[in-house]
């Protein structure tokens, strides 16, 4: 390769690579493979070995992919938390022992599993956790500590613990957790995360942590950072140490020779369908703190330490038949199973096919022969078609719904086909799930088993139909006890006192989610009002897109709608928010984004300040925004705000400001 297609292929791969670092790190939303990512990086760092004028100080090889975010406070780590350097085969990990005996002839080696979680850090002052920190770039983190406190395995309080100690871990969603929430995310038609780490990165950096305490994480800690008042020597003491502190620690092996290292990754690999987390490969260990010492870092890894990655597994079997199943607004899902087959430990039968258009461009047919491989070792997925059957046809996706016979639509620009019937028995027993939830109104004690047993009865045939359940119909049903039901009638009745948005939130409006409902009735104070908007008017609204604007209108243009609504209200159900939309105050009628760390308060109590004088505040910049308060470490939303012009503040201006 010559140098000039070298630095063009640089440039691509340090673009792909910052895109995609940003989508994980930051967004927690990978659109690619740990391996497929791995394999990039690889690619650049052999370039940039090969061609060192091409080498940026600011090379994704240089740098910890993720950065502190705006959400929470930073924190700068006194001890860098770096990256693993990764292999890909055993003649790497050879490479790996050869440069280390160069070093240290008679190394010993801990071998330990690498969990696909997130990396934290976690601080404690005589034995109190008093702080925990996401990684971030190595350099600096957020400050997690109230999220980090929900997870129950975490030590809050340590016996007979040292001055001071900092330990690393991985933070992490089992597997049973991971398939409850997105079961719950798939029933409500949310959008899923796409395996666990994705699920524990996101759950861990909720600004709310009562939303995180939800999410059951998990946690294993893995090494020492720092530590005053004891002295320990080398990395398996200080893993027996942790244990007996009370830290939840995972499994080691400590081995003097190469050979014995890489059987032993490669039994780590054999196991992982026995686990209920999910590992990406094996981490190789210097035991000596002395020889690591020795050995050093480079500007990004230890030397002393190797990642070893498991490839994605991926196998061919054949694709028995395609069912579909319909979702809480009508959305017709294709679900595919195939002839069992193992894939990471777990026999595999089912994998989602998406929808319409992703059949039609894999172009699958029944009876085919299909790659499919488990996305982050949890989630089935198809690949590719490896072969077709004899005389294949490709799969035709209904015209009609499978559960009502109603017709079904595909809107312009997007993917989901849909019955078109409201009523559609299916589209009901989501769509009561839905109503029902923690967020939504709330009826504690109607899970979808009691919710199955209703509609199987014809007790329910539309959420109106709850508040109309007695006690002794409650009864009637199979294992319930007279207090169990008297309980679940008290909790129907304490339901209608929720919140408009709430009700509103309910009704499971496309891409109308907690927080639009809580906006649109804090502009629309009545179900009146909504009733009367059109799409224009729900627009205006700061945050509403055209798209949200055209459901609202829609939804609230159909006479079953309006059936609902009435009937909700002759049943009690409030129809009108509580608190009046205010125009009084010096903000009135302005839009206050906030970003970066104020000098002497926080975020929550300037966006109350605001609040009183009438203002109110958004998550993004655009357009509507009126002013832009900003503090020290201001990120991207301050550069967006300066590229549109839009008013910047400090906090002084913003004090002097309510003061006038």
């Amino acid at each position: 390769m010559d140098i000039l297609t070298a630095e063009n292929r640089v440039k691509e791969l340090t673009k792909q690579l910052e895109y995609h670092n940003n989508l994980y790190y930051n967004k927690d939303e990978p659109e690619i493979s740990d391996f497929e990512y791995d394999k990039m990086l690889r690619e650049l760092e052999n370039l940039e070995e090969a061609y060192p004028s091409l080498k940026s100080p600011l090379s994704p090889t240089n740098r910890v992919g993720g950065s502190a975010g705006e959400k929470f406070s930073p924190v700068t780590h006194t001890v860098v938390m770096e990256s693993l350097h990764d292999s890909f085969s055993h003649d790497e990990l050879r490479d790996f022992d050869k440069r280390v005996r160069e070093t240290a002839p008679n190394v010993r080696y801990v071998v330990e599993p690498k969990f696909d979680g997130l990396s934290v850090s976690c601080e404690y002052q005589n034995g109190v956790f008093v702080r925990g920190s996401t990684r971030g770039d190595g350099t600096t983190g957020e400050d997690v500590t109230d999220n980090l406190m929900t997870i129950k395995s975490l030590p809050k309080r340590i016996a007979n613990a040292p001055e001071f100690l900092e330990v690393r871990g991985e933070v992490y969603m089992s597997f049973d957790s991971f398939n409850e929430l997105t079961k719950r995310q798939e029933e409500n038609e949310e959008k899923t995360f796409k395996n666990p780490r994705n699920a524990a990165a996101g759950s861990l950096r909720q600004k709310n942590a009562k939303i995180t305490a939800q999410r059951n994480l998990d946690i294993f800690i893995f090494n020492i950072q720092q530590i005053r008042g004891e002295e320990i020597n080398n990395h398996s003491s200080s893993l027996d140490y942790l244990a007996e502190l009370g830290f939840p620690t995972s499994f080691y092996n400590v081995y003097d020779n190469i050979d014995d290292v890489i059987e032993e990754i490669e039994r780590i690999g054999n196991m992982r369908g026995t686990f209920d987390y999910a590992i990406d490969g094996a981490v190789v260990k210097v035991d000596s703190f002395e020889t690591r010492s020795l050995l050093g870092n480079t500007a990004k890894y230890p030397r002393w330490a190797e990642a070893y990655k498991y490839p994605p597994e991926e196998k061919p079997t054949k694709l028995l038949n395609i069912e579909i199943n319909v979702g809480r607004t009508g959305v017709l899902t294709p679900v595919g199973n195939f002839e069992p087959v193992l894939l990471a430990g777990t026999t595999v039968s089912r994998a989602t096919l998406h929808n319409k258009d992703f059949i039609e461009e894999k172009g699958i047919c029944i009876g085919d022969t299909v790659i499919i491989r488990k996305a982050g070792e949890i989630i089935p997925e198809v690949l590719s078609v490896k072969e077709h059957a004899d005389n294949a046809a490709t799969f035709e996706f209904p015209k009609y719904c499978p559960s009502c016979g109603s017709p079904v639509s595909q809107d312009e620009g997007e993917a989901a086909v849909r019955c078109t019937n409201t009523d559609c028995p299916a589209q009901l027993m989501r769509h009561l799930i839905h109503f029902v939830s923690r967020d939504a109104m709330d009826i504690d004690g109607l899970g979808p088993a009691v919710l199955e047993q209703l509609v199987g009865e014809n007790l329910v045939k539309s959420p109106a139909d709850l508040y109309r359940l007695k006690a002794e119909d409650i009864i009637a049903l199979d294992r319930k006890a007279e207090k169990s039901a008297n309980n679940l009638i008290s909790s129907i009745e304490k339901s209608k006192d929720n919140e408009l948005y709430r009700l509103v939130f309910a009704l499971g409006i496309r891409n109308i989610g907690l927080k639009a409902a809580k906006l649109l009735c804090d502009n629309f104070l009545t179900v009146e009002d909504i009733f009367a908007a059109k799409a224009t008017d729900f627009e205006a609204i700061d945050g509403f897109g055209e798209i949200m604007a055209l459901n609202l209108e829609n939804y609230f243009s159909l006479d079953s709608t309006k059936e609902l609504i009435n009937d909700l209200k002759s049943l009690g159900l409030k129809m009108k928010s509580s608190a009046p939309k205010t125009d009084k105050g010096i903000f009135s009628g302005k839009t206050f984004v906030l970003t970066g760390t104020l000098p002497t308060m926080t975020r929550s109590e300037a966006s109350k300040l605001i609040e009183q004088n009438g203002g109110k505040t958004s998550s993004s910049v655009s357009k509507k925004t009126s002013y832009v308060l900003a503090g020290s470490e201001a990120g991207s939303k301050l550069i967006k705000a300066q590229t549109l012009g839009i008013t910047i503040i400090s906090e002084d201006e913003f004090r002097k400001m309510i003061k006038s």
